[in-house]
Parts: structure tokens; sequence; C-alpha cells
């Protein structure tokens, strides 16, 4: 069971750009139809048990699928957890745990939930950066898009400087993407 960090970024280190938007990352198609990321990212899915977002994350999620008019097109089957200091819609069906405050506690009954499998950090870059500051981060994995930024929501707004982070597996999908995965040490 690994806790991971999965996630597109530009290659300047940005998650969304200044307007919250992925309109940058969305020009390329599903990550699920390039050429080699179509067995990764099923395989990866398969292997989660259990998930977390921030808030913005998850508001992005509901406009973007417009999940408050359409609640079945809920895009994940496992249990996930919501942080935020704010109350945030519901969405029915959903089996959606919002929850604030130290991530370490949360952690545990994410653990729990997942049963052997992983847990996703599905974002944003300061809560992954909560979970790495409490030692519950394994593993970083980001596929990096041919694009910069310049400006926007950062990737992961922490310094991890010592030890460094351990490169372990390098694919590239299509002519489009790099994957990386890097080990949290």
């Amino acid at each position: 069971m690994k806790t991971q960090y999965y996630t597109s970024t530009s290659i300047d280190g940005y998650l969304a750009d200044e307007n919250n938007s992925l309109d940058w990352l969305f020009q390329f198609g599903e990550i699920d139809e390039i050429e080699g990321a179509k067995d990764d990212y099923p395989q990866f899915i398969e292997q989660v048990g259990a998930l977390a977002m921030g808030s913005m994350t998850y508001e992005w999620i509901i406009e973007h699928e417009n999940l408050l008019e359409e609640p079945e097109l809920w895009p994940y089957e496992t249990p996930a957890w919501v942080f935020s200091s704010r109350e945030l819609p519901e969405i029915d069906g959903a089996n959606i745990h919002f929850v604030q405050g130290d991530v370490a506690p949360v952690h545990e009954d994410m653990v729990e939930a997942a049963a052997g499998k992983n847990v996703w950090l599905v974002g944003g870059g300061d809560l992954v950066g909560q979970f790495h500051e409490n030692g519950l981060l394994d593993e970083i994995i980001l596929t990096v898009a041919p694009v910069t930024l310049g400006s926007g929501a950062p990737l992961l707004p922490r310094r991890i400087t010592d030890p460094p982070l351990r490169l372990t597996n390098v694919e590239q999908y299509g002519d489009i993407f790099a994957a990386l995965t890097y080990e949290v040490q």
C-alpha cells in the first residue's frame, strides 16, 4: 500500500493556469487514449482504494463535470475525502467524506478504507505538501506536458531537498508526455 500523488504538470511545474483552467492539458485529449498511457492509467486506478483532494480540486471537478445537475457523472467509485475549511456542495450518491484539519488521522481512515490498495492524493499541491510534512507521502507520479504556463497553481509548493526524491521510473507517452515516478525517501 502506498500513498501516491499522481497528477499532470506543465514543464515549469504548474497544475492549472492563473485562471484555474486545465485547457492547456485538455488540448492533448484524454490521457488514457495516448499511446503508452492507455494501460498505465487504468492500472493505476485499479490499485486505488481511497482518494483525497482539496476543496479547489473538488470544486473544479464539480464545475467541469456539471455534477450538481448530473451527480451520476461523479468519476470515482472509491471513497473520497475532501479537505476544506468551507462548506461545500455534496454530490448525491457519491462516497465523499468532508474533513478538515490535520491530515494524519484522516490518512489512517483512508488507509483502512483502502483495504490494502493505494491512497491517491488527487490534488492540490498544498494538500499533498501536508501529507509529505507528516511523513505520509510515498510516491509522486507526474505526467509532464510539453507546455509552460508561467504562473498558476504550483505542483507542490513545498521544499523537498533533503533527502531528495529518488527517480524510479521514466516512460514516454506518445510524443507528448514524459511520465516520471519518484519515491519519497
